[in-house]
């Protein structure tokens, strides 16, 4: 065993950054024994350097993070600082003065992911981040390494615990969006402003890092689809549970049939109960991998916090720490497919379109056609007047309802492309009968 100890920067000590540094503390022989040599936290760069920090000397505290990297004398590099800068200087940095990095830093990572794998292997070092995606499950090294024999043709999950609480609120207890929201920040699953999860930014980077490994192809954020889940109603849920359904946020990248492009999107979607990723509640995290020699996988566990995300890190710090021990790297960036990242338009699947339309007769007809002119197939149709009490009709007309009135429209398609629905919506939206498209979800886990 080498008996010179390895040596660890820790950028960051916030909820995270202070979890690593304890378990590098609690866990010293442990992580000795498992990689061989002992491991010593050098440094730890902070913003705040007054405030105080139980378990760690004031001696390794500083705010000079730039020097800190650069000190020559750093193995590893844990980055869990977050944002684009200065977390990207500082980690190309680390490369060019010999360390290798751990970073869970998902928005970076989906943005500049690319330029710094090139860095990493221009200087010979390692980057991992198994933290970046889902927190505590182990999803990355699946993908790179243990499916690397594999053909990956779908990824779909949820990846973002703040959201799923709130939508699994709202399914379980019939909350509203606001209702829940505020819940989930009194138990601090949700930020001040939770404006990178409602609105879907944070699975969308997730969602870019994952079809990126899953496919060996370069996906950035901004090829990523995304659609937030702020307008889920009550209303929708009451129609997902009539369909034996309910509704979360979802993750989806998927392989293009022929193989020639692949397609990453994050949006509310309606999935069947009997779907494994419909029972998943509370703030956790599920991911369902499709390969063609494997089948299907399932990752689940919590996907935030920072004990969970630690966990993470410390697992690729080990990594990164037995490489080094080795004088070899772990596996890099593999894009060598190059496929595309088609648009959102040609995404093909199933459409819940809820519609308020005049109460007469004729309507349903009229409506039926705009979806066959787009080349739509409809699978249902359910009609409610509201001047009724909530009665359901029969789908051929007003049925004997009072005209001048509103009714509920609701479309269930067969699969169809999401341009096709696009521009069924907006004929639909030209109809003199039809008052307005209340809402439009996907169908997915069929």
């Amino acid at each position: 065993m080498r008996s010179r100890p390895l040596k660890v920067a820790l950028l960051g000590c916030g909820v995270v950054g202070s979890e690593v540094a304890r378990i590098m503390t609690t866990h010293a022989d442990d992580l000795t024994a498992r990689i061989g040599a002992p491991v010593e936290l050098a440094g730890v760069a902070v913003r705040r350097p007054d405030r105080v920090r139980e378990g760690i000397s004031a001696e390794l505290i500083t705010t000079d993070a730039t020097a800190l990297v650069k000190r020559g004398d750093i193995d590893v590099v844990v980055e869990v600082i977050g944002g684009i800068e200065p977390a990207r200087g500082l980690i190309t940095t680390a490369f060019e003065h010999g360390a290798s990095v751990v970073s869970a830093n998902k928005a970076l990572l989906a943005q500049e992911g690319a330029a710094l794998h090139a860095a990493a292997e221009e200087h010979g070092r390692d980057l991992y981040y198994e933290a970046a995606v889902a927190g505590a499950i182990p999803l990355i090294r699946p993908l790179r390494e243990s499916l690397a024999g594999d053909k990956v043709d779908r990824v779909l999950g949820i990846v973002n615990g703040t959201t799923n609480f709130i939508l699994d609120k709202m399914d379980s207890t019939g909350a509203g969006y606001q209702e829940a929201l505020d819940e989930a920040t009194a138990l601090g699953y949700a930020e001040a402003d939770p404006t990178a999860d409602v609105e879907g930014f944070d699975a969308a980077a997730k969602a870019a890092i994952l079809a990126g490994i899953a496919f060996h192809t370069r996906v950035r954020l901004d090829d990523v689809y995304r659609e937030g889940m702020t307008e889920v109603t009550a209303a929708d849920f009451a129609s997902a549970r009539r369909m034996g359904c309910t509704i979360k946020l979802l993750a989806i990248c998927e392989r293009a049939a022929d193989g020639a492009s692949v397609t990453a999107r994050v949006h509310p979607a309606m999935i069947p109960l009997t779907h494994p990723l419909a029972s998943v509640r509370e703030a956790y995290n599920a991911v369902f991998v499709e390969a063609e020699a494997a089948g299907r996988l399932m990752f689940y566990g919590p996907g935030a916090g920072g004990a969970p995300t630690a966990s993470a890190v410390l697992g690729d710090l080990v990594a990164v720490c037995r490489n080094t021990l080795a004088g070899a790297t772990g596996p890099g960036e593999s894009a060598y497919t190059r496929l595309p990242v088609s648009p959102m338009g040609e995404v093909v699947t199933r459409y819940h379109i809820s519609l308020d339309v005049a109460d007469k007769p004729g309507v349903l007809a009229q409506v039926a056609n705009v979806f066959a002119d787009h080349g739509v197939s409809i699978d249902t149709v359910r009609q409610q007047g509201r001047d009724q009490g909530g009665v359901a009709a029969s789908v051929e007309g007003g049925g004997g309802r009072r005209e001048g009135g509103e009714a509920s429209l609701v479309v269930v398609t067969h699969r169809a492309s999401d341009a096709a629905l696009t521009g069924t919506v907006e004929a639909l939206r030209r109809l003199d009968t039809v008052r307005g498209v209340a809402s439009i979800m996907r169908v997915e886990g069929e």
